[in-house]
């Protein structure tokens, strides 16, 4: 497709703005308040799957690719990191905390993958990726803020959304191999139905005796009994099908045609602004407040985001035979 940076910019708000606006709606209580969580979560992927199915199969057409065994394992365990682990966690971090505090902490995750992808791929790492990654810690560190009780921050919360996080940079990861082959809208979709399909056959063993006596033993009484369709109404279907379809498809596919029509490095910049317009849509929609700790974290990510951006775009300016020398792979999108 023919680079075009005025409309890739246009995708590019488009991806930001639904990106920053994900957490803030599961976290409106006409959708915590109605649906449970394991609910939303698997009817937003089984659903934002399905809305993708027609792109992916267009994309492979165009590819002239055809999946093999192979490649149904790989969208399995990709589909498994991605939903009833990764998107498990960062459900219940929004659950039992701030919904700007996740977004944040998530946002955090295009550098985890380029530490995974050199710890496990073999991928090079650079000094502005560690210098990223470290200011992002510092971050973590002062949203946190271990040095005053009661600031109304979760702790579970905290954790699991850096878990879930890092999980999802390994779901990317792992599924790179299989996105040079197949595209990234092939995975995503994938990834979306397998691992939507098999948080579903979780909560499916939460209707009969052996499995609650499972989940009671292990404390995931969450998954027992959980209800699919309950909740939609006149008055929860806008934002049923907001979740569904908006944030867990439409903004996928705008982030493809963001690195379409400029390129990877300038279509990161996603999250560099979702670190801040995140918070802001959930001050002004949920009225939480950004903190002092809050704003230094906000500051220590988009410094972290500045280190791993910066240089890919310098890169990119810079003649073909020197760009090749610095240019990094292209990640995959985040949520």
């Amino acid at each position: 497709m023919k680079k075009n940076p005025t409309v890739g910019y246009v995708y590019i708000a488009l991806c930001t703005l639904i990106f920053s606006t994900m957490e803030v709606m599961l976290k409106m209580p006409a959708v915590s308040g109605v649906f449970k969580p394991m609910q939303i979560t698997v009817d937003r992927f089984v659903i934002g799957g399905l809305c993708l199915l027609p792109i992916a199969a267009s994309a492979l057409k165009k590819r002239g690719v055809r999946l093999n065994g192979h490649d149904l394992a790989s969208l399995a365990l990709t589909g498994f990191l991605c939903v009833p682990v990764s998107m498990v966690l960062y459900q219940l971090a929004i659950s039992c905390g701030r919904a700007g505090m996740v977004a944040v902490l998530f946002s955090g995750n295009p550098l985890f993958v380029t530490l995974l992808a050199f710890l496990l791929l073999g991928e090079a790492i650079r000094w502005n990726n560690i210098a990223a990654l470290a200011l992002e810690v510092c971050g973590i560190v002062a949203i946190i803020n271990p040095f005053s009780a009661g600031a109304g921050i979760s702790l579970p919360s905290v954790v699991m959304a850096i878990l879930s996080a890092l999980v999802f940079a390994l779901y990317s990861v792992l599924g790179k191999k299989l996105t040079a082959r197949c595209g990234g809208i092939v995975v995503t979709c994938g990834s979306f139905l397998f691992g939507g399909g098999e948080l579903l056959l979780l909560l499916l063993l939460g209707y009969t005796a052996p499995g609650r006596d499972v989940y009671g033993a292990l404390g995931l009484t969450m998954f027992c009994e959980v209800p699919l369709l309950a909740g939609i109404s006149p008055a929860t279907l806008p934002y049923f099908l907001f979740i569904c379809v908006v944030n867990s498809a439409a903004g996928y596919v705008f982030h493809m045609l963001a690195m379409e029509k400029t390129s990877a490095a300038t279509t990161s910049l996603v999250f560099f602004f979702k670190p801040v317009l995140a918070p802001l849509i959930a001050l002004a929609v949920l009225g939480e407040a950004i903190t002092a700790p809050m704003a230094v974290g906000i500051a220590f990510f988009l410094a972290g985001s500045l280190c791993g951006i910066v240089p890919k775009l310098l890169a990119e300016r810079r003649p073909a035979g020197i760009a090749e020398e610095t240019v990094l792979k292209e990640d995959l999108p985040e949520e």
